[in-house]
């Protein structure tokens, strides 16, 4: 299966879990709990008070050698988003690529998105735990805060 035939498949519309895709176009499935949408919230209210152009969004599909990786939040900026808003899922990772931790999430499984995201062009990755706290990472590793956004604090409150 590829990422248009998930998007049109009426019978995966309104499912309350995260879907991506393995290389093999498999489908994976991830129940998402309140916290998390409440922290995409968050993140995306900050993001678009923090900067002033570009475009904050939830769930963003991109396209991997892995298969379909689906962001939890990114920012994007404008030049970037004119160049892949038709596309079903993007090509390229845009600048700022965010996951938000749930249980269910293994450190092998972030750093193997971390990579990718990398790979595909993405300038930081930020994780955010369970208890809102942000780890802020550029291909070379963990920074003290973000280079893009450096204003974004290291720790969300519900």
């Amino acid at each position: 299966m590829n990422w248009q035939e998930v998007c049109a498949d009426p019978r995966l519309h309104d499912l309350p879990y995260k879907i991506e895709l393995n290389e093999r176009g498999q489908i994976l499935m991830s129940p998402v709990r309140l916290y998390h949408s409440a922290f995409q919230g968050k993140i995306i209210k900050l993001l678009t008070q923090l900067v002033q152009c570009g475009e904050a969004f939830p769930e963003f599909a991109i396209a991997t050698e892995k298969g379909t990786k689906v962001a939890d939040v990114v920012w994007c900026s404008d030049a970037l988003w004119r160049q892949i808003k038709h596309q079903a899922e993007s090509p390229v990772a845009p600048e700022i690529c965010v996951e938000v931790l749930s249980a269910t999430n293994t450190a092998e499984e972030m750093i193997e998105k971390r990579r990718l995201y990398f790979m595909h062009g993405a300038e930081e990755v930020w994780i955010c735990d369970q208890d809102g706290t942000m780890q802020f990472f550029v291909a070379a590793g963990e920074i003290a805060h973000s280079n893009i956004v450096h204003a974004f604090p290291k720790r969300i409150a519900l």
